[in-house]
Protein backbone atom coordinates (compact mmCIF):
# COMPACT_ATOMS: atom_id res chain seq x y z
CA UNK A 1 0.00 0.00 0.00
CA UNK A 2 1.20 3.58 -0.84
CA UNK A 3 2.91 5.63 2.32
CA UNK A 4 -0.22 8.25 3.23
CA UNK A 5 0.85 11.77 1.67
CA UNK A 6 1.36 14.23 5.06
CA UNK A 7 1.02 17.95 4.37
CA UNK A 8 3.09 19.88 7.25
CA UNK A 9 5.71 22.17 7.61
CA UNK A 10 8.76 21.76 9.15
CA UNK A 11 10.27 24.84 9.66
CA UNK A 12 6.64 26.21 11.36
CA UNK A 13 6.68 25.82 15.30
CA UNK A 14 3.89 23.90 16.64
CA UNK A 15 0.96 26.03 17.78
CA UNK A 16 -0.97 25.38 21.01
CA UNK A 17 -4.01 26.70 20.27
CA UNK A 18 -7.67 25.35 20.52
CA UNK A 19 -7.73 26.28 17.09
CA UNK A 20 -4.48 24.90 15.54
CA UNK A 21 -5.05 21.70 17.51
CA UNK A 22 -8.69 21.04 15.58
CA UNK A 23 -7.25 22.20 12.06
CA UNK A 24 -4.37 19.99 12.57
CA UNK A 25 -6.88 16.65 13.30
CA UNK A 26 -8.86 17.81 10.73
CA UNK A 27 -5.70 18.61 8.22
CA UNK A 28 -4.55 14.77 8.97
CA UNK A 29 -7.52 13.21 8.96
CA UNK A 30 -6.83 10.79 5.73
CA UNK A 31 -3.58 9.35 7.54
CA UNK A 32 -5.49 9.18 10.67
CA UNK A 33 -8.11 7.02 9.00
CA UNK A 34 -5.70 5.23 7.45
CA UNK A 35 -2.94 4.65 10.13
CA UNK A 36 -6.25 3.50 12.57
CA UNK A 37 -7.67 0.97 9.81
CA UNK A 38 -4.45 -0.63 9.20
CA UNK A 39 -4.06 -1.13 13.22
CA UNK A 40 -7.37 -2.54 13.56
CA UNK A 41 -7.10 -5.24 10.28
CA UNK A 42 -2.84 -6.08 12.06
CA UNK A 43 -4.36 -6.69 15.31
CA UNK A 44 -6.52 -9.97 13.50
CA UNK A 45 -4.06 -10.64 10.96
CA UNK A 46 -3.21 -14.09 10.39
CA UNK A 47 -5.84 -15.37 12.21
CA UNK A 48 -7.87 -18.06 10.86
CA UNK A 49 -11.19 -15.88 11.77
CA UNK A 50 -9.72 -12.30 11.41
CA UNK A 51 -11.85 -9.54 12.52
CA UNK A 52 -14.67 -11.66 13.53
CA UNK A 53 -12.38 -12.29 16.31
CA UNK A 54 -14.22 -9.19 17.51
CA UNK A 55 -17.16 -9.69 17.61
CA UNK A 56 -16.87 -13.63 19.03
CA UNK A 57 -14.79 -12.11 21.96
CA UNK A 58 -17.18 -9.83 23.72
CA UNK A 59 -19.90 -13.19 23.11
CA UNK A 60 -17.35 -15.49 25.09
CA UNK A 61 -16.81 -12.62 28.03
CA UNK A 62 -20.59 -12.21 28.28
CA UNK A 63 -21.18 -15.93 28.53
CA UNK A 64 -18.20 -16.54 31.03
CA UNK A 65 -19.68 -13.69 33.27
CA UNK A 66 -22.73 -14.98 33.19
CA UNK A 67 -22.02 -18.74 34.71
CA UNK A 68 -19.18 -17.23 37.03
CA UNK A 69 -21.10 -14.62 39.00
CA UNK A 70 -24.94 -15.86 38.61
CA UNK A 71 -23.63 -19.77 39.02
CA UNK A 72 -20.72 -20.04 41.15
CA UNK A 73 -21.00 -16.58 42.87
CA UNK A 74 -25.02 -16.33 43.18
CA UNK A 75 -24.42 -12.38 43.06
CA UNK A 76 -27.12 -9.89 42.55
CA UNK A 77 -27.03 -6.54 41.42
CA UNK A 78 -27.63 -4.19 44.47
CA UNK A 79 -31.00 -4.63 46.42
CA UNK A 80 -32.25 -6.68 42.90
CA UNK A 81 -35.08 -8.93 44.00
CA UNK A 82 -35.24 -12.92 43.27
CA UNK A 83 -36.59 -12.43 39.85
CA UNK A 84 -33.76 -10.71 38.30
CA UNK A 85 -32.55 -12.67 35.96
CA UNK A 86 -29.12 -14.39 35.55
CA UNK A 87 -28.69 -12.17 31.80
CA UNK A 88 -29.92 -8.98 33.21
CA UNK A 89 -26.58 -9.20 36.08
CA UNK A 90 -24.75 -10.07 33.23
CA UNK A 91 -25.49 -7.14 30.79
CA UNK A 92 -25.01 -4.71 33.71
CA UNK A 93 -21.84 -6.15 34.69
CA UNK A 94 -20.76 -6.07 30.88
CA UNK A 95 -21.50 -2.60 30.50
CA UNK A 96 -19.16 -1.66 33.11
CA UNK A 97 -16.03 -3.29 32.11
CA UNK A 98 -16.72 -2.33 28.67
CA UNK A 99 -16.29 1.40 30.15
CA UNK A 100 -13.13 0.38 31.40
CA UNK A 101 -11.49 -1.78 29.03
CA UNK A 102 -11.94 0.91 26.62
CA UNK A 103 -9.87 3.57 29.40
CA UNK A 104 -7.83 1.61 30.75
CA UNK A 105 -6.61 0.37 26.74
CA UNK A 106 -5.64 3.71 25.72
CA UNK A 107 -3.52 4.66 28.82
CA UNK A 108 -1.58 1.46 29.20
CA UNK A 109 -0.31 2.49 25.93
CA UNK A 110 0.01 5.48 25.90
CA UNK A 111 3.34 5.97 27.85
CA UNK A 112 5.37 3.98 24.98
CA UNK A 113 3.27 5.49 21.82
CA UNK A 114 6.31 7.21 20.96
CA UNK A 115 9.22 5.15 21.69
CA UNK A 116 7.44 2.35 20.02
CA UNK A 117 6.71 4.71 16.98
CA UNK A 118 10.18 6.00 17.00
CA UNK A 119 11.34 6.20 13.26
CA UNK A 120 8.39 8.55 13.09
CA UNK A 121 10.02 10.86 14.92
CA UNK A 122 13.15 10.02 13.82
CA UNK A 123 13.83 9.70 9.74
CA UNK A 124 10.59 11.24 8.55
CA UNK A 125 8.52 14.61 8.88
CA UNK A 126 5.18 12.98 10.33
CA UNK A 127 2.59 14.69 12.63
CA UNK A 128 2.98 12.51 15.20
CA UNK A 129 0.38 14.11 17.27
CA UNK A 130 -1.80 11.66 15.92
CA UNK A 131 -0.37 9.30 17.18
CA UNK A 132 -2.12 8.79 20.32
CA UNK A 133 -5.53 9.58 18.33
CA UNK A 134 -5.16 6.08 16.21
CA UNK A 135 -5.25 4.15 19.38
CA UNK A 136 -8.05 5.96 20.14
CA UNK A 137 -9.92 5.00 17.22
CA UNK A 138 -8.79 1.38 17.91
CA UNK A 139 -10.30 1.21 21.28
CA UNK A 140 -13.40 2.94 20.25
CA UNK A 141 -13.52 -0.03 17.53
CA UNK A 142 -13.06 -2.55 19.99
CA UNK A 143 -15.70 -1.00 22.40
CA UNK A 144 -18.35 -0.44 19.87
CA UNK A 145 -18.36 -3.95 19.12
CA UNK A 146 -18.73 -4.78 22.89
CA UNK A 147 -21.72 -2.27 22.55
CA UNK A 148 -23.05 -4.27 19.91
CA UNK A 149 -23.07 -7.57 21.20
CA UNK A 150 -24.59 -5.81 24.48
CA UNK A 151 -27.35 -4.49 22.81
CA UNK A 152 -28.11 -7.77 20.73
CA UNK A 153 -28.05 -9.75 24.20
CA UNK A 154 -30.69 -7.06 25.63
CA UNK A 155 -32.94 -7.21 22.54
CA UNK A 156 -32.63 -11.39 22.84
CA UNK A 157 -33.15 -11.56 26.85
CA UNK A 158 -35.65 -8.28 27.56
CA UNK A 159 -37.42 -8.22 23.92
CA UNK A 160 -36.26 -4.71 23.69
CA UNK A 161 -34.04 -2.22 23.92
CA UNK A 162 -34.39 1.38 25.54
CA UNK A 163 -34.61 4.28 23.12
CA UNK A 164 -31.89 5.92 25.25
CA UNK A 165 -29.52 3.36 24.14
CA UNK A 166 -28.80 5.77 20.73
CA UNK A 167 -27.74 8.39 23.64
CA UNK A 168 -24.57 6.18 24.39
CA UNK A 169 -22.12 7.52 21.98
CA UNK A 170 -23.19 11.21 24.04
CA UNK A 171 -22.17 9.46 27.07
CA UNK A 172 -18.85 7.89 25.77
CA UNK A 173 -17.64 10.67 23.92
CA UNK A 174 -16.16 12.75 26.22
CA UNK A 175 -14.56 9.81 27.72
CA UNK A 176 -12.72 9.82 24.87
CA UNK A 177 -11.51 13.33 24.99
CA UNK A 178 -10.08 12.94 28.40
CA UNK A 179 -8.15 9.44 27.42
CA UNK A 180 -6.64 11.18 24.31
CA UNK A 181 -5.70 14.07 26.93
CA UNK A 182 -4.07 11.89 28.76
CA UNK A 183 -2.79 10.04 26.36
CA UNK A 184 -0.59 12.74 24.62
CA UNK A 185 0.19 14.06 28.30
CA UNK A 186 1.70 10.41 29.20
CA UNK A 187 3.15 9.80 25.71
CA UNK A 188 5.18 13.02 26.06
CA UNK A 189 6.01 11.88 29.59
CA UNK A 190 6.98 8.50 29.05
CA UNK A 191 9.90 9.37 26.33
CA UNK A 192 11.71 10.80 29.22
CA UNK A 193 10.42 9.15 32.20
CA UNK A 194 10.49 4.99 31.34
CA UNK A 195 8.76 4.30 34.60
CA UNK A 196 5.53 6.26 33.65
CA UNK A 197 4.68 2.62 31.79
CA UNK A 198 4.96 0.61 35.09
CA UNK A 199 3.34 2.97 37.33
CA UNK A 200 0.37 3.37 34.70
CA UNK A 201 0.10 -0.42 34.50
CA UNK A 202 -0.24 -0.36 38.30
CA UNK A 203 -3.10 2.05 38.20
CA UNK A 204 -5.49 0.38 35.80
CA UNK A 205 -5.26 -2.49 38.12
CA UNK A 206 -6.34 -0.79 40.77
CA UNK A 207 -9.32 1.17 38.78
CA UNK A 208 -10.97 -2.27 38.00
CA UNK A 209 -11.41 -2.63 42.27
CA UNK A 210 -11.97 1.20 42.39
CA UNK A 211 -14.47 2.09 39.88
CA UNK A 212 -18.41 0.14 40.12
CA UNK A 213 -17.70 -1.97 37.74
CA UNK A 214 -18.26 -5.32 39.83
CA UNK A 215 -20.69 -3.62 42.62
CA UNK A 216 -23.30 -1.17 42.35
CA UNK A 217 -22.27 2.34 43.45
CA UNK A 218 -25.19 2.31 46.10
CA UNK A 219 -23.52 -0.92 48.00
CA UNK A 220 -20.51 1.78 48.75
CA UNK A 221 -20.52 3.42 52.11
CA UNK A 222 -20.82 7.39 51.70
CA UNK A 223 -18.05 8.26 52.85
CA UNK A 224 -16.14 6.04 50.53
CA UNK A 225 -18.72 7.05 47.71
CA UNK A 226 -17.85 10.23 47.54
CA UNK A 227 -14.42 9.42 46.66
CA UNK A 228 -15.12 6.66 44.61
CA UNK A 229 -16.91 9.78 42.46
CA UNK A 230 -13.50 11.50 42.05
CA UNK A 231 -12.87 8.59 39.40
CA UNK A 232 -13.21 9.40 36.03
CA UNK A 233 -15.05 5.99 35.01
CA UNK A 234 -17.34 6.00 38.22
CA UNK A 235 -19.70 8.73 36.07
CA UNK A 236 -19.49 7.21 32.83
CA UNK A 237 -20.28 3.82 33.83
CA UNK A 238 -23.09 5.27 35.55
CA UNK A 239 -24.39 6.98 32.80
CA UNK A 240 -24.29 4.34 30.55
CA UNK A 241 -25.96 1.50 32.70
CA UNK A 242 -28.45 4.35 32.41
CA UNK A 243 -29.46 4.65 29.09
CA UNK A 244 -27.96 1.22 27.79
CA UNK A 245 -30.08 -0.93 30.55
CA UNK A 246 -32.31 1.19 32.67
CA UNK A 247 -33.80 3.29 29.99
CA UNK A 248 -33.12 6.85 31.75
CA UNK A 249 -32.18 9.94 29.83
CA UNK A 250 -28.53 10.24 31.10
CA UNK A 251 -28.00 13.55 33.86
CA UNK A 252 -27.27 16.38 31.47
CA UNK A 253 -25.71 18.62 33.74
CA UNK A 254 -23.10 15.77 34.77
CA UNK A 255 -22.49 15.44 31.38
CA UNK A 256 -21.80 19.08 30.80
CA UNK A 257 -19.33 19.49 33.43
CA UNK A 258 -17.68 16.29 32.23
CA UNK A 259 -17.50 17.59 28.58
CA UNK A 260 -16.02 20.68 29.84
CA UNK A 261 -13.50 19.21 32.00
CA UNK A 262 -12.63 16.35 29.64
CA UNK A 263 -11.57 19.05 27.08
CA UNK A 264 -9.71 21.29 29.16
CA UNK A 265 -7.79 17.74 29.97
CA UNK A 266 -7.68 17.54 25.99
CA UNK A 267 -6.14 20.68 25.67
CA UNK A 268 -3.59 20.29 28.17
CA UNK A 269 -2.51 17.47 27.30
CA UNK A 270 -2.40 18.53 23.61
CA UNK A 271 -0.24 21.64 24.24
CA UNK A 272 2.02 19.63 26.75
CA UNK A 273 2.81 17.32 23.95
CA UNK A 274 3.48 20.47 21.59
CA UNK A 275 5.94 21.97 23.81
CA UNK A 276 7.60 19.01 24.47
CA UNK A 277 8.02 17.41 21.25
CA UNK A 278 11.35 18.96 20.29
CA UNK A 279 13.12 16.73 22.62
CA UNK A 280 11.90 13.38 21.40
CA UNK A 281 14.93 12.79 18.85
CA UNK A 282 17.08 13.88 21.58
CA UNK A 283 16.24 11.01 23.91
CA UNK A 284 15.22 8.45 21.71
Amino acid sequence: MAAPQVTINPHSAPSVSPIALIANLWRNRQITLQMSMREIRGRYKGSALGIAWSLLTPILMLIVYTFVFSEIFKAKWGDADASQSKAQFAVILFTGVIVLNFFCEIISRAPTTIIENSNFVKKVIFPIEILPLVAIISALFNSTTNIIVLIAALLIFNGSIPWTALLIPLVILPLAFLALGLSWLLAALGVFIRDIGQAINILTALLMFLSPVFYPLSAVPEFFRNVLLLNPLTFIIEQSRAVLIWGNPPNWDGLLIYYTAALTVAFIGYAWFQKTRKGFADVL
